[in-house]
C-alpha cells in the first residue's frame, strides 16, 4: 500500500482516494446511474460512473452538483472510472443569474478543451478562484473570466508568446500585432477597424504577458483576442452558454 500523502492518496495503481474535485457535467447512464465529468487537482479531468446516483437513498445525492467543492474516491483502469465515494468539503457563495451562466461557461470550456487524464494543478486552482470571484461585482467577475481564459490557453499549451513577436523582438506597446493561432505573432500596420480578427495592440499584449487582469478586462482588443483564440481551438463549434445568453438577450 502506498504511503498516504496530502496530494491525493493512492492505495493501488487503480484506486485514488480523497481527491479534491469539482463536477463539470453529468448525464444519465442506464436507469439509476450517472456519468460524471469532474475536474480534479492532481489528475485533471476524469470521467466517473456514479452507480445508483439517481436513487433516492444514494450516498451521492446532493453531492454531484456543479460548482460544489467535493473530495472523491474512484477505482478502475478504463477511461471511465467507478466513483466509490464523494464527500462535501466546503461551500462557495451560491451563484445566480449571470454569475451562474458564467460558471457554466467555464465548465463548458473545460469539457470541450481539456483532455481527460491530463493533470493541470494550476488550472484547478485557477478554476476555484474564478468560481469564488464570480460572486463579486461586475468588474471583478470580468477579470475572473479573462484570467481563467488566459490560464486555460496557457495550460493546454496553445497560448502564443505575448512577450515577443515571431522574429524575437520585444513587443512595442505602441505597435499593432496579429496573433496567428498556428504561426505565432507578427507586427502589422494598424488594422482598418478595431476588433479585426486576431489583431491586438502591443500595450494589450504586454498586459496579457504579465497577467494584468484589470488591464485585460478593460481592453476591448485583448478580450476579443482571447475569445477568438478560444473559438479557433473549439474548431468553430459554438458554445451552448453563448447560445443561451444570445437567446436571453432577445427576450
Amino acid at each position: 500500500m502506498a504511503t498516504p500523502t496530502g496530494r491525493g492518496r493512492r492505495f493501488s495503481d487503480n484506486r485514488v482516494d480523497h481527491q479534491p474535485a469539482f463536477v463539470l457535467h453529468s448525464y444519465p447512464w442506464r436507469e439509476t446511474s450517472l456519468i460524471v465529468d469532474v475536474l480534479t487537482r492532481d489528475h485533471g479531468r476524469v470521467g466517473l460512473v456514479a452507480r445508483g446516483a439517481k436513487r433516492p437513498t444514494s450516498q451521492f445525492r446532493g453531492l454531484l452538483a456543479p460548482f460544489c467543492p467535493i473530495a472523491v474516491c474512484w477505482s478502475g483502469r478504463a477511461e471511465i472510472k467507478s466513483l466509490v465515494r464523494a464527500e462535501w468539503v466546503g461551500g462557495l457563495t451560491p451563484l445566480r443569474g449571470d454569475e451562474l451562466l458564467s460558471a457554466f461557461y467555464l465548465n463548458e470550456l473545460l469539457v470541450r478543451l481539456l483532455a481527460r487524464g491530463d493533470p493541470h494543478e494550476a488550472l484547478f486552482f485557477s478554476y476555484a478562484r474564478a468560481l469564488r470571484d464570480l460572486s463579486l461585482d461586475g468588474l471583478q467577475r470580468a477579470q475572473a473570466l479573462r484570467g481563467f481564459e488566459l490560464d486555460l490557453l496557457r495550460e493546454i499549451g496553445v497560448a502564443p508568446s505575448f512577450e515577443t513577436s515571431g522574429d524575437g523582438a520585444l513587443i512595442d506597446p505602441d505597435a499593432w500585432y496579429r496573433v496567428d493561432p498556428e504561426h505565432g505573432v507578427r507586427r502589422v500596420a494598424e488594422p482598418a477597424a478595431l476588433g479585426e480578427e486576431y489583431c491586438v495592440r502591443g500595450l494589450s499584449m504586454q498586459a496579457l504577458a504579465r497577467r494584468d487582469l484589470a488591464a485585460v478586462a478593460d481592453s476591448a482588443d485583448a478580450r476579443a483576442l482571447l475569445r477568438q483564440l478560444i473559438g479557433y481551438h473549439l474548431r468553430g463549434r459554438p458554445l451552448n452558454t453563448h447560445r443561451i445568453l444570445a437567446e436571453l438577450r432577445k427576450l
